[in-house]
């Protein structure tokens, strides 16, 4: 008589009340709650999760709609402010007020390919993106030129001896 759907609005502790009063106390009616009374407030609690359900799936729906409209405008934003500073060159007034404006950049989706507009010439390391993480350690530089000596330990020293005190 009553469903357990994986995703119930009802907890596990009222299921096992509403089967037990579906099966051992199906013949018991207490004032105002026997089965039928149970059994109708678990329908009406499954049609308000059911209504929920469509409700929250339409909320979704309308931030998807919402967040990619945000998207397409901030992508038109920023073609119309690279294209009035390239108009503005001349204009040092509307170039100071279009560099006020900093748009964020693009949010991307996955799997998507989209090229970024590279500011200045490749190669630069002023232009590179900054490397995240920990840096690199670093590591002794070995003296390709020596002479063979090892140094003051005298454990190999080719000097010739008229150098040598």
């Amino acid at each position: 008589m009553f469903e357990t759907p994986e995703n119930d609005s009802i907890s596990p502790a009222l299921r096992a009340l509403l089967e037990l009063f579906a099966t051992d106390l199906a013949d018991v009616k207490f004032p105002d709650v026997d089965t039928a009374v149970l059994g109708e407030s678990a329908a009406h609690v499954r049609e308000k999760a059911e209504a929920v359900a469509r409700a929250q799936a339409a909320l979704d729906a309308a931030r998807q709609a919402l967040n990619e409209s945000q998207e397409s405008l901030l992508q038109k934003g920023q073609r119309a402010l690279a294209y009035a500073k390239v108009f503005a060159e001349d204009d040092a007034e509307l170039v100071a007020k279009l560099e006020a404006i900093h748009l964020p950049r693009p949010v991307r989706k996955a799997g998507q390919t989209q090229a970024e507009p590279v500011s200045a010439a490749p190669g630069n390391d002023d232009n590179a993106p900054r490397r995240r993480g920990r840096p690199p350690k670093l590591r002794p530089v070995a003296n390709l030129f020596t002479d063979g000596s090892n140094g003051p330990d005298g454990a190999q020293d080719d000097a010739p001896a008229s150098l040598q005190s």
